[in-house]
């Protein structure tokens, strides 16, 4: 990566974030046509929300800013989480994907959690 430019590309969370993006994209590739328009597009949107919402918070300056920023990001991660668990339901995840992508969800809500917390402290 080249050298950051703002201190949100330095956070282990954004990072994350960011290659959750193409690792979604990429399973999505292989959801059924008929799903194209319709859940792909709504597990689209939540990924890249996610990021998007971590980088904004950053450009804020007041704590409870960088806080509201990062609970739109919480958000986009529980309705990612939720789904990619329903498109395991409908079969279009095989179940190693799954658990992996999940699992990296979980991590990153609970990194966004973290840092909410350190946020919401210091107001």
């Amino acid at each position: 990566m080249v050298d950051s430019r703002f201190s949100f590309e330095k956070l282990d969370v954004w990072q994350r974030a960011r290659a959750l993006v193409k690792t979604t994209y990429s399973i999505l590739n292989q959801f059924p046509k008929n799903e194209q328009y319709a859940l792909c597009d709504q597990m689209r949107r939540a990924v890249i929300s996610i990021p998007s919402n971590i980088a904004e918070s950053g450009g804020r300056v007041s704590y409870k800013e960088k806080a509201h920023f990062l609970d739109f990001a919480l958000g986009s991660a529980m309705e990612l989480y939720c789904q990619y668990t329903l498109a395991f339901d409908l079969g279009y995840i095989p179940n190693e994907y799954y658990e992996e992508t999940a699992s990296e969800i979980i991590e990153i809500s609970r990194m966004i959690s973290g840092l909410k917390h350190k946020y919401e402290i210091n107001n």
